[in-house]
C-alpha cells in the first residue's frame, strides 16, 4: 500500500514562510508578558484521562483523542468498559495541565504565580477556517490573587501583546457567570439546568433570539421562564447604562460584589488602555468551559469575524486536586487564528538577519571547498545567515527561489576561478 502525503484531517504541515512568522509572534508574546511578570512553563500534551473528563470541559471532553493503555496493561479480551482501554488522552486546553502542574508543585512557586505556556493542544472537532485538530494555544494564568486585579493584569497584558502585533479596534468583551446564574435564577430555570441554559445562549450571535427561544423551548423549559429570560436581553436594548439597569432588575439574585467587581474591571483597564481596542459588557458571553467560577472574557476580531481568545476565572480548579481551593484566573489567545490573520495581510517578520547564499558547483572541493566554508563561519560570527548549497541544474529558478525566501546576497563559487 502507497504511503499518504498529505497530513492526517484537521492537522497541517508548515512551511518555512509561515514558520518566521510563527516564531516571530512567539518572541512578541514572551516578550511581553515576561514584562508583566510571567514565568514560562511546560506540561507534557498526554494527561491523565480521569483529569481531562472530570466534567470541568465543558464541549470539549467530547473531542478527546484517547490513548489506549501501553504493554500488559492492555487486554482487548478481558476490556469490558472504556477504563478498561484508555489511561490517558492528548490534552484539549492547557488549563487542565496547568492545574495539575500546580497543585503539584504549588510549594515550589511564589504566590501569587503568573504563568506563560505555550504549547500545542488536540481536539476531534470539525476542521474549519482557522480551526485544526492539533493547533497551539498561548495562555497566561494567575493563582494566588483572590481580587480582581487579575483581571486587569490578564486583559492589558494580552491587548497590549495584541497591539504590538498591529491589530488595532479590536473589542473585549466582559461578562461574570455569577451573573449569568442570577439571570437564569431571575427567570426561573432551575438550578441543575444552567448549565443546559448557557449553551443555548451561547449561540446567541449565531442563530438569534428567535433560535435561543426555539431550542430553550425545545429543551422543556416553560413558555414563562423562557420569555422573562429574554425579556432581559431586549430590556437592555436602549438603555444608555445596560450594565446598571440589568443589576438593579436582577436585584437580590445578583451577589452584592459583582456589580462591583464588574465596574472597577472595566474603570481599571479603561483608565491605563491604549486606543486600540473597546472594552464591552456582553451578557451573552458564557464560555463553554464550566470550570469558570466568576468574570470571563473573550477577543473579538471583527476582520475575522469571530473571537480570537478568551478566558477567566476558575477559583475552584485547584481544590479538585487538593482539596483546598485557590483564587485562580487565566487568558489564552488565539494564536491559530492570530497567525492566519498576519498571513492574510502579507506580514513580514522584522528584524531578519542579513541573508547570504553561496552557491557552490557540483564539482568544487578541497582547498576551494575549505576556503569558501571558512568565508561563511567568519559572516556568520559576524551574525549574518549563511547559506552554503550546491548549484542546481536550473540555477536561474534556484536564484529566484533564494531570493524570494530573503536571500539578497547570493555568490557564486567555481572549481575553476577563471568562470
Amino acid at each position: 500500500m502507497a504511503l499518504t502525503k498529505k497530513p492526517v484531517t484537521g492537522m497541517k504541515d508548515i512551511l518555512p514562510a509561515e514558520m518566521r512568522i510563527r516564531d516571530y509572534v512567539t518572541g512578541v508574546i514572551k516578550e511581553t508578558y515576561g514584562g508583566f511578570g510571567f514565568t514560562p512553563i511546560e506540561t507534557p500534551c498526554v494527561e491523565h484521562i480521569e483529569n481531562l473528563t472530570n466534567k470541568q470541559g465543558g464541549e470539549n471532553e467530547k473531542l478527546i483523542f484517547k490513548i489506549l493503555k501501553r504493554g500488559e496493561k492492555l487486554n482487548l479480551e478481558t476490556a469490558r468498559e472504556e477504563a478498561d482501554l484508555v489511561d490517558g488522552g492528548l490534552r484539549y486546553d492547557l488549563t487542565v495541565p496547568l492545574v495539575r502542574f500546580y497543585a503539584s508543585h504549588s510549594n515550589e512557586l511564589p504566590s501569587p504565580f503568573k504563568a506563560l505556556q505555550i504549547g500545542n493542544v488536540w481536539r476531534a472537532d470539525r476542521p474549519q477556517r482557522g480551526r485544526y485538530r492539533q493547533f497551539m494555544q498561548c495562555d497566561i494564568d494567575i493563582f494566588g490573587e483572590p481580587s480582581n486585579l487579575a483581571e486587569i493584569e490578564l486583559i492589558l497584558a494580552t491587548t497590549t501583546t495584541l497591539s504590538r502585533l498591529g491589530f488595532r479596534n479590536f473589542q473585549v468583551m466582559l461578562n461574570d457567570r455569577r451573573l449569568l446564574k442570577a439571570m437564569a435564577a431571575y427567570s426561573g430555570f432551575e438550578q441543575e439546568k444552567y448549565d443546559s441554559v448557557f449553551i443555548t445562549l451561547d449561540k446567541m450571535d449565531k442563530i438569534g433570539p428567535e433560535g435561543v427561544e426555539r431550542e430553550l423551548l425545545a429543551n422543556g423549559f416553560s413558555q414563562e421562564c423562557v420569555e422573562k429570560y429574554l425579556g432581559l436581553f431586549k430590556g437592555l436594548k436602549g438603555q444608555s447604562d445596560g450594565f446598571s439597569w440589568l443589576t438593579r432588575e436582577l436585584g437580590d439574585f445578583l451577589e452584592e460584589d459583582v456589580e462591583r467587581n464588574l465596574r472597577e474591571i472595566m474603570e481599571s483597564v479603561t483608565a491605563a488602555q491604549d486606543p486600540d481596542f473597546t472594552l464591552v459588557f456582553d451578557p451573552t458571553l458564557v464560555r463553554g468551559m464550566s470550570y469558570y467560577t466568576g468574570t470571563i472574557f473573550e477577543v473579538a476580531m471583527p476582520e475575522l469575524g469571530a473571537r480570537c481568545g478568551g478566558g477567566g476565572r476558575y477559583d475552584k480548579m485547584v481544590g479538585k486536586f487538593t482539596g483546598n481551593d485557590v483564587p485562580a484566573c487565566g487568558f489564552s489567545i488565539g494564536f491559530e487564528r492570530i497567525i492566519l490573520l498576519l498571513m492574510e495581510r502579507g506580514f513580514e517578520a522584522p528584524g531578519q538577519p542579513d541573508k547570504t547564499a553561496f552557491l557552490l558547483e557540483k564539482g568544487l572541493s578541497g582547498q576551494e571547498l575549505r576556503t569558501v566554508i571558512a568565508r561563511a563561519q567568519e559572516l556568520r560570527r559576524e551574525g549574518r545567515q549563511v547559506l552554503v548549497v550546491r548549484m542546481n541544474k536550473n540555477k536561474k529558478f534556484q536564484k529566484e527561489q533564494l531570493a524570494r525566501d530573503g536571500y539578497a546576497q547570493i555568490q557564486e563559487f567555481y572549481k575553476d576561478p577563471i568562470r
